[in-house]
């Protein structure tokens, strides 16, 4: 089995890393090679995206959004 080493990583990256394999259950070398194995597998279609998409919006679904109104307005009062 073949092995990378990547030099130079941003010490936020790898803490951003860090908790998303924590949150995910694995060691941060099982999910650097889950996103490097699913970045080189996906080749984002229209399909594919659907389905991503549809995912996403049923992980939101239930949560309050805060209105765009009201946050453009607050941006333009600064």
């Amino acid at each position: 089995m073949a092995q990378i080493l990547i030099r130079n990583l941003d010490p936020k990256t790898v803490a951003r890393l860090k908790k998303r394999a924590k949150d995910q259950g694995r060691s941060l070398q099982a999910e650097v090679k889950r996103i490097i194995e699913s970045a080189a597998d996906e080749q984002m279609t229209w399909e594919g995206f659907r389905k991503w998409s549809d995912k996403f919006r049923a992980k939101l679904a239930g949560r309050k959004m805060p209105s765009s109104l009201d946050i453009i307005r607050e941006g333009r009062n600064r």
